[in-house]
């Protein structure tokens, strides 16, 4: 409770060797995933909910290239809808269109994003204790075609850059998000520079 309201433990605050080691700023929250496939080729209807604890990092990127443009780190239990009022979108973009899942859809965001220019291709909420519409369903179907794009980018970190996170408090945590953020996109850039080089 104590860490959660920004205070130290009084059992702590003599204690600075011990303090030196307690993360106050990471916290922790459940992620829901989908259960893999059986022998049988069947697919378990139950979600997974796996325990995190640590942070989160949030990224914005262009849909062509997939090039990281805006980031941020929070706790693994911020809400990532918050992070569209909090310069996750680069004002400077020449295009418009924002493509984000249903975590980022909320009517303030909504009219954030209007008056700021640009145009929503969020995903939208399923209805509370209704049936999704069809066409909200097809909708969001389309915008999954681009949206994913983004989970390459962490697909990438964490497979061919094995990104994990041990450290301690926000801002080392934010420092070595950055620096990962920055690598990728310079691998991301010689791979482009390659391949236009190689169809010219």
């Amino acid at each position: 409770m104590d860490l959660r309201a920004d205070r130290i433990s009084l059992a702590w605050k003599d204690k600075p060797a011990k303090l030196s080691h307690k993360d106050r700023h990471a916290r922790w929250t459940l992620k829901f995933t989908k259960e893999k496939q059986q022998d049988n080729g069947t697919i378990p209807s139950t979600d997974l909910a796996i325990l995190f604890f640590g942070y989160k990092s949030h990224v914005s990127i262009d849909r062509k290239f997939r090039l990281i443009q805006k980031w941020k780190a929070t706790d693994a239990a911020a809400s990532d809808g918050t992070r569209v009022k909090e310069g996750l979108l680069d004002c400077s973009n020449t295009a418009s269109d924002v493509w984000a899942n249903t975590e980022y859809w909320s009517k303030a965001n909504e009219a954030f994003m209007e008056k700021q220019g640009f145009v929503s291709k969020v995903h939208r909420k399923k209805p509370h204790l209704k049936p999704m519409p069809r066409h909200i369903q097809r909708s969001n179907t389309g915008k999954s075609v681009i949206r994913s794009r983004v989970e390459h980018v962490f697909a990438d970190q964490k497979s061919q850059m094995g990104l994990f996170m041990r450290t301690i408090c926000i801002t080392r945590a934010t420092m070595k998000i950055g620096l990962a953020n920055i690598v990728y996109n310079m691998h991301l850039f010689l791979f482009l520079k390659r391949t236009s080089s190689a169809t010219a």
